[in-house]
């Protein structure tokens, strides 16, 4: 009876964690959302076009984190399947093509400041839009590390199946959303370029 209320108590518990990711979830693509809002409404002014070309290292680090997204798939099958080691296996793989993307977004940046000449702090905020939006995806990027290293964790020797899936499923929902932010923001930033 009392390993019942705990199995209850637990599964509440795991609901509300999940419930407060997706609230966390919302609460990133409506900052998204106004961020690029407030892009449209300055672009809309006189001679606040963004006339910059995306640097191509870009499409680089879309495909990468596209590709984090198709380990991540893989870890999850894993995981469902009871193969711990495979599950770590592409989280591992999956977490160094997110450190991948970090770098090549921060390469980027140095391609638009030193290379093109487009300044954080300049006369057109458009283009300080470009770094705003792309700082702030990489914000969530580094939390998505975290949930990948919690989903590590509870897949550890000793930690119930059910923690061990919870964990992967958080990790998933939040990863494949920052995922489809960054596919969201580059074509974004593509349509928006001249």
């Amino acid at each position: 009876m009392m390993a019942q209320i705990t199995k209850e108590n637990d599964r509440q518990n795991l609901g509300a964690k999940k419930f407060v990711l997706w609230l966390f979830v919302f609460a990133s693509f409506m900052i998204f959302a106004a961020l690029t809002s407030g892009f449209i409404v300055y672009a809309g002014g006189n001679g606040h076009a963004l006339n910059v070309q995306m640097p191509h290292v870009f499409i680089y680090s879309t495909i990468v984190i596209a590709t984090s997204s198709i380990t991540l798939i893989l870890a999850s099958r894993a995981a469902k399947h009871s193969q711990p080691g495979k599950q770590r296996l592409f989280i591992w793989i999956t977490m160094a093509l997110g450190i991948t993307f970090f770098i090549l977004q921060v390469y980027g940046w140095y391609v638009l400041t030193y290379k093109m000449g487009i300044y954080f702090v300049n006369p057109n905020a458009t283009r300080s839009f470009v770094y705003v939006l792309t700082g702030t995806h990489l914000v969530h990027i580094i939390a998505g590390l975290g949930f990948l290293v919690a989903a590590i964790l509870g897949s550890s020797r000793g930690k119930p199946q059910s923690i061990n899936l919870f964990r992967m499923d958080l990790a998933s929902i939040f990863w494949h959303f920052i995922d489809i932010i960054w596919i969201y923001l580059y074509v974004f930033l593509l349509l928006n370029q001249n």
